[in-house]
């Protein structure tokens, strides 16, 4: 329910005209004046219709909460369509705003409601202080037979588990400021960290990558084309990565996907509020992954046996869509429209399902390799899970070659019941949730996706869920944040299979530009990106520009460069100024791109020929 609260000197309002949901009333309902009133505009959303009492039991405790601050004299619920783009049904509607009204004045306050489903013109005098005006998103509390709200279910239990040896997550003696420490307390609860903007976000505008597009939405992103090429050299890597795992590249263009579809609806509502939902004739969801609007729509049309399993299908997601809190959403880290890889396993038992789970944690865990980051783990799962497939688990967990957080759930509370999720840290000490891998065991049913099993008979699978690096930009976020955590220790810099430009050429005069040009041409022949610093500066500026743009390889050209083709070079990840022949520039460069994608460099091989996007 999405609610406005108004302090008010007055409410004049008067009907209309009916519509064809409107509530009948009686002749003293057709208009009204409230004095000194909190009049309470909501509007029920459909999220609602499954625990209505426990709407308004919250409904009352926000409005009693609000009114012990401003002591108005009566109470005034106001139906008002125009909060939400996700209205429940009239008659629910209806129904809890009655309740409300009951509630209210069961509870001594003196309370009117105006019509519901009425074209109505009104009036309000807002009495404008700091408190007279305040909205509100009220959720949904379970609640018992006599209304009074149940105890929460029995919270989670962490342990750390190294070498199949479980100990108490606040007891476990972690060493000293290591980023499973900091993970721990995160998931604990009691970490601490700086509400502060996190280095990427400076870093992603100052390397022109990305910034915020001020037209659109809140958490969505301009790229610029250096960031497109990390971005695009991502996608490449990952589609790559499962392809050779014999994962099947899909695609399914449309990125909205209609609530009143039954499957699709109760999917969505696992992720409750962070449902991006816009309203045209019909109510659509903007698709959070590839999942329900995709991966399983194909899967549900296809015709599978269980000689066809385990079978994998891969779509890379540009763009999901989540409705981020407006105070989440920052930088890299947190979007409303960000780019997710998404593969999907079909299992035909849980057999089948571990030994797919065990295969795409190791794949995962070659994607911290590949990027040079560290990936803190926590492995998740129900207690019934836990109880029947312990050994599993701990074997499992093996894999990593480090201590990892376990949290056993009491009860199974999502579509999934085991799942191991990847966290690199950031500068703050907060949590980028990059890979993940799940075990569904609720799609298969809900989504209709059957294979025929080994009695000719049709059964549900298991599904298995993995973003072998989880979304691209959070991929990104985890680089930079990592540049910024080293940056005492070495130098800042990407991977250089990742880096936008691998190679700058420094002519020291204008008569070495054409030899500098001839140089960068057999450079690009072995498909390394390089560029030549051609404008008129002097050498050592060129040199703190290549340093700024964080460039693996220097090359200074100047006479004698030219009379021995002995180049002088630096090597930014190890700090060396050398002379050594092109040939094992070449080499070393390729030796750490070997087996990765490869993009084109995609702005101007001249420095003087570039945009400023900054």
């Amino acid at each position: 329910m999405q609610v406005l609260l108004i302090h008010s000197d007055y409410l004049k309002y008067k009907t209309k005209n009916k519509t064809p949901i409107a509530e009948e009333i009686e002749k003293d309902k057709e208009e009204g004046v409230f004095n000194e009133a909190l009049v309470v505009f909501t509007a029920v959303e459909k999220v609602d219709e499954k625990n209505p009492a426990g709407v308004v039991n919250n409904l009352i405790n926000e409005i009693k909460s609000t009114n012990d601050q401003v002591n108005a004299e009566r109470i005034v619920l106001y139906p008002y369509a125009h909060l939400s783009s996700s209205l429940s049904s009239p008659k629910i509607a209806i129904e809890i705003l009655k309740m409300a009204e009951k509630e209210l004045s069961v509870r001594g306050f003196e309370v009117s409601r105006v019509p519901f489903g009425w074209y109505k013109s009104f009036e309000i005098s807002c009495k404008g202080h700091p408190l007279s005006e305040l909205s509100r998103s009220i959720d949904a509390v379970d609640i018992s037979a006599d209304g009074i709200g149940e105890e929460e279910s029995e919270p989670s239990k962490f342990y750390i588990l190294e070498d199949s040896i479980l100990e108490d997550a606040e007891k476990y003696k972690y060493e000293k400021k290591s980023d499973l420490e900091k993970l721990a307390k995160y998931e604990l609860g009691t970490g601490k960290s700086k509400d502060v903007e996190p280095p990427h976000v400076r870093l992603m505008k100052e390397k022109e990558l990305a910034d915020y597009e001020s037209a659109a939405d809140i958490g969505h992103l301009k790229w610029y084309p250096k960031g497109r090429v990390i971005r695009d050299l991502l996608s490449d890597y990952v589609y790559d990565l499962v392809v050779e795992r014999g994962a099947m590249p899909i695609e399914t263009p449309p990125v909205m996907y209609d609530l009143a579809n039954d499957a699709i609806r109760e999917h969505a509502e696992k992720f409750g509020e962070r449902q991006y939902k816009i309203q045209t004739k019909k109510e659509l969801m903007l698709r959070f992954a590839c999942c329900f609007g995709g991966a399983f729509r194909v899967l549900a049309d296809s015709f599978l046996t269980w000689k066809n399993l385990p079978a994998r299908v891969y779509e890379l997601s540009t763009y999901s869509f989540r409705f981020e809190k407006r105070g989440e959403v920052v930088g890299l880290k947190r979007l409303r429209g960000f780019t997710m890889p998404d593969m999907h396993s079909i299992c035909a038992d849980m057999s089948q399902s571990l030994i797919e789970f065990e295969n795409q944690v190791d794949m995962c865990i070659q994607t911290g390799k590949d990027f040079e980051v560290n990936y803190e783990v926590i492995f998740r799962a129900t207690k019934d899970f836990y109880e029947e497939n312990q050994d599993w688990m701990y074997e499992t967990a093996k894999k990593l070659n480090k201590p990892v957080i376990l949290e056993i759930l009491p009860e199974r509370k999502h579509y999934w019941v085991c799942k191991m999720d990847f966290a690199a840290m950031d500068y703050l000490g907060r949590p980028i949730e990059n890979p993940t891998v799940q075990i569904d065991v609720e799609s298969g049913k809900r989504f209709d996706i059957s294979y025929l099993n080994e009695n000719e008979k049709e059964d549900y699978p298991i599904i298995l869920h993995c973003s072998p690096t989880g979304s691209i930009e959070r991929v990104i976020c985890s680089l930079l944040e990592k540049t910024a955590i080293e940056i005492n220790e070495k130098p800042p810099m990407l991977p250089v299979w990742l880096s936008p430009i691998q190679v700058r050429v420094i002519p020291v005069g204008e008569k070495h530009l054409e030899y500098a040009n001839q140089v960068a041409d057999e450079i690009a022949f072995n498909n390394i990106r390089v560029d030549v610093d051609d404008r008129d500066e002097r050498v050592g500026k060129k040199i703190r520009n290549a340093a700024t743009d964080w460039v693996p390889y220097t090359i200074v050209i100047g006479d004698k460069e030219v009379e021995t083709n002995v180049f002088n070079v630096t090597i930014r990840e190890t700090k060396n100024n050398c002379d050594i022949e092109l040939d094992e520039v070449i080499y070393q460069i390729l030796s750490k791109t070997m087996e990765k994608p490869f993009r084109k460099l995609p702005i101007p091989r001249n420095l003087s020929e570039r945009i400023n996007f900054k």
